[in-house]
């Protein structure tokens, strides 16, 4: 092989690397934007250990659920628990967050995405105030465009993180819980009287109704009960088991006044049970579907009976937690307490019944 040739190959070699290189350099070109991010954390570093408090902001609305002790709590409804399960897994749902695709986006489209001052601020807090992690949530993604965006759970979520505003992320997880809403975040364990010995409901108006009975097994009574009138036991019944079981639709502000709620002029329903509890539950105006309500727990368990020491432990248990709501105004489902709210004539066994 003589000098020349071998000069020729040396030449089509670099040719050839140069040309490779090349065709390279053009196919990284073509990527998309951010492909060397995919796959990786969103929020980098973030700890659950180290979250002290979450602050949701929207344009009209904002929330905090800090912790407290060993409980997490809502601070604008006057430190009302919030349900330590649903924070538990927002925290960890943020912490697995992934980008999943990534691309630049212009003002109009960042309006469009609601990533600007219209979408939802979601920052994490240490215990010193300062900020572990932020992001913009905005519109949910879908894969295929459903029928109703707006109750449709979503495949996803379209992100911004501060700092990089021109591009747009889009995570896996609908980040449903991103929410302002009270309703959302509490924990809805109510009260339960349970075994209710009397019951009296009076309204507003100072008409009203009270049953009672000897014990568990033994039939309602109507006080007052008039000539031939005839308590529906069926009724009765369904009055007193409403109460065995409370749950919250949510909680009122701190700030909220009696006059806005009703609870200047309530129905007022007393509950005697056979473990000598009573609770008294003040009733107010409705708000949508809820009323606003207070409830308060006095006198000492002691049930009887066989199973009473099993009884008094469960009911120690749920105890504190019940005494408490005493300290805010919540509100219960109408549809809780449709069986209570009956006027007196609703209880009685119609004249056709009794014929027949």
């Amino acid at each position: 092989m003589n000098a020349r040739f071998l000069g020729v190959l040396l030449i089509l070699l670099v040719a050839l690397g140069g040309g490779a290189l090349l065709v390279r350099e053009e196919q990284v070109s073509r990527q998309p934007a951010g492909t060397g991010t995919l796959g990786q954390p969103l929020l980098k570093g973030l700890q659950a250990s180290q979250v002290a408090s979450i602050v949701i902001r929207e344009p009209k609305a904002a929330i905090t659920i800090a912790r407290k002790d060993e409980r997490w709590t809502i601070a604008e409804r006057g430190g009302f628990p919030a349900d330590v399960d649903k924070v538990r897994d927002f925290v960890v749902k943020a912490i697995a967050l992934k980008v999943g695709q990534s691309e630049p986006i212009g003002e109009k489209d960042r309006a469009r995405l609601l990533l600007d001052a219209g979408g939802t601020a979601i920052e994490f807090l240490g215990a010193d105030g300062k900020p572990l992690a932020r992001l913009t949530a905005g519109k949910k993604y879908f894969k295929t465009e459903p029928e109703n965006p707006e109750k449709a759970n979503g495949d996803g979520r379209y992100v911004a993180l501060p700092g990089d505003e021109k591009r747009v992320i889009v995570v896996s997880d609908p980040l449903s819980l991103a929410s302002t809403r009270s309703a959302d975040w509490i924990g809805k364990a109510g009260f339960a009287a349970e075994k209710v010995k009397s019951m009296e409901v009076r309204f507003a108006d100072r008409t009203g109704w009270k049953i009672d009975r000897s014990g568990d097994n033994a039939d309602w009574k109507l006080a007052g009960a008039r000539g031939d009138e005839k308590l529906d036991v069926t009724r009765a019944n369904s009055a007193s088991y409403t109460l065995s079981l409370i749950e919250l639709a949510d909680v009122a502000p701190a700030d909220a006044k009696p006059a806005d709620t009703g609870l200047d002029k309530p129905t007022v329903v007393s509950a005697t049970t056979l473990d000598r509890l009573v609770y008294t539950l003040k009733l107010g105006k409705l708000s949508g579907d809820n009323y606003y309500a207070s409830v308060t727990i006095a006198g000492e368990a002691k049930p009887e009976g066989k199973d009473a020491e099993e009884r008094l432990k469960k009911i120690n248990e749920r105890l504190p937690r019940e005494k408490a709501l005493a300290g805010y105004v919540i509100l219960i489902p109408k549809s809780k307490l449709e069986d209570i709210l009956k006027k007196r004539s609703e209880l009685l066994v119609k004249k056709e019944e009794k014929k027949k």
